[in-house]
């Protein structure tokens, strides 16, 4: 079964991760989420983004990350162009997140325009400062236009772990409701945003993160070059 998965249901298109372990963002993860994104643009659907039951993802795939190189290099660049195509998508993005969201799966939580978290016992959390990684800057510029000023420290800085209840108030969430009810909810969510003029929410998004998106891309040519091999 591939990781990724694309479900369409009149003006909604579901995209699921599941490897089947920990939706590590691997290269190969990362590809499909794009090609699916690219149906859904062709299709002119709203996405929900989600996960495998208990995990969103993991994020980045600690094995190609510790073994740097030119593979390393490409995930990371790889992974912070898929925040910056949700934060620029033309029609909203919704994510349903299942449960863990790790690191860079934290930075697409803030990347999204709608994000609705599953109740639990789940971990939301940019770990990199607690296992040893300096933050990149794009993805301090990331999380700088989502993340509530009281929590920009507390995540960043000091890796501070949150319940889906917590995340929202941190900035990562807007709702949590009962894991039973995410898939429903989230395509309720999506169906009523279908109902936005398109062309005006496109419009829209670039004029309130234009200046955000600047300042990410910005961040991630100067970081991560392409072309670069670590």
């Amino acid at each position: 079964m591939p990781p990724v998965t694309y479900a369409s249901d009149g003006p909604v298109a579901t995209i699921t991760m599941d490897d089947g372990k920990a939706n590590a963002l691997s290269l190969t993860m990362l590809t499909e989420v794009n090609a699916a994104l690219d149906r859904a643009e062709a299709d002119g659907a709203v996405v929900v983004l989600t996960g495998r039951e208990g995990r969103f993802s993991g994020g980045f795939d600690l094995g190609v990350l510790n073994a740097g190189g030119g593979d390393a290099v490409a995930m990371l660049r790889a992974g912070f162009e898929l925040s910056v195509r949700l934060l620029a998508f033309p029609t909203p993005v919704v994510i349903a997140c299942t449960g863990h969201a790790i690191a860079m799966a934290s930075f697409l939580l803030v990347s999204a325009d709608y994000r609705i978290g599953a109740a639990g016992p789940f971990k939301i959390t940019a770990n990199e400062v607690a296992i040893g990684l300096t933050l990149p800057r794009v993805a301090v510029e990331i999380c700088r236009q989502r993340l509530t000023p009281a929590h920009f420290n507390r995540v960043l800085n000091l890796a501070e772990v949150y319940s889906p209840d917590d995340a929202v108030a941190a900035g990562f969430l807007d709702r949590v409701v009962p894991a039973a009810d995410l898939a429903a909810v989230a395509h309720e969510v999506a169906t009523g945003l279908a109902q936005l003029d398109m062309r005006a929410h496109a419009a829209s998004k670039q004029l309130t993160r234009g200046d955000a998106l600047q300042a990410i891309r910005a961040a991630l040519d100067a970081q991560f070059p392409v072309g670069a091999t670590g």
